[in-house]
């Protein structure tokens, strides 16, 4: 009688477990099949309700299971949170925008256009901007502000974990100059695809929320320093956030706690 009661008091912990599966999305922009890792609270099995998408994207030389095999724990924050969880594939070195120079590297409409329908055609999603989210650490903490901001129909919050936020600072580095050519030929691209200026282009109109998080140690610490201060100076809402740390995993495990909290204080605003 005792193992029988042991065995239903921990059930319940047992039954909890968010789901993980590894599919597939085809970019027909790119002509190829994409891997794309889908995080599901447990209650998804039982419940009819549509959930709130986090999109979660990874950093240069990553891949779309550099996040669940790092953070294990995304499975209890998807469960904690009510929410789907998306870690899409942004290529080795994308930086998820289409290349002006490369036709073959067309992330920006894979992530904006393609990942998104494929999500919300098969998975029970809230199809609107309040129901959607996006993040990423490093390269892809730029492509989240820069998808978010240049997409503002789609997501209705972002966040970057020490993002790549000034690409001309990372000029010679991270395949930058593959993707969109050197700076003195296509110069603008540089200027125009970095967040610490297409932030201007941000509107009151595009109501985003902005969560933005960065070491103190880390190497982007100072260009996530002056996104945070130009966003002060053209008066852009944002929670920022600093603390000790470098450019690794100890730190993103952390952060990505504090980002999908602020995503899920979001969304309640339009339950």
């Amino acid at each position: 009688m005792k193992k029988l009661f042991i065995f239903f008091y921990l059930l319940p912990f047992f039954c909890t477990a968010a789901t993980v599966d590894t599919i597939t999305i085809y970019s027909a922009a790119m002509k190829k099949s994409i891997s794309c890792v889908v995080i599901s609270p447990n209650s998804y099995k039982t419940q009819k309700s549509n959930y709130p998408v986090v999109y979660l994207l990874h950093g240069y030389s990553g891949n779309y299971s550099n996040w669940i095999q790092k953070v294990p724990s995304l499975k209890k924050q998807a469960d904690d949170y009510q929410m789907l969880l998306i870690c899409p594939d942004g290529g080795f070195s994308s930086w998820y925008f289409d290349s002006p120079v490369d036709s073959t590297m067309r992330y920006e409409t894979y992530i904006s256009k393609e990942v998104i329908k494929y999500i919300d055609t098969h998975y029970r999603t809230i199809k609107n901007k309040h129901g959607r989210a996006i993040a990423g650490l490093s390269m892809g903490g730029h492509g989240a502000l820069f998808l978010s901001i240049r997409h503002p129909e789609l997501f209705g919050a972002c966040g970057s974990m020490s993002g790549g936020v000034d690409l001309l600072s990372s000029h010679n580095k991270y395949d930058i100059i593959k993707r969109i050519g050197d700076t003195t030929t296509n110069n603008p691209y540089w200027h125009d695809y970095s967040a610490v200026n297409f932030i201007e282009n941000y509107k009151p109109s595009d109501s985003l929320a902005f969560i933005i998080d960065c070491g103190t140690s880390d190497g982007f610490y100072t260009i996530n320093h002056q996104l945070h201060e130009k966003m002060l100076s053209l008066k852009i809402q944002h929670d920022y956030i600093e603390r000790p740390g470098e450019h690794n995993w100890d730190y993103w495990a952390n952060a990505v706690k504090y980002q999908l909290l602020f995503f899920r204080n979001y969304f309640n605003k339009y339950k």
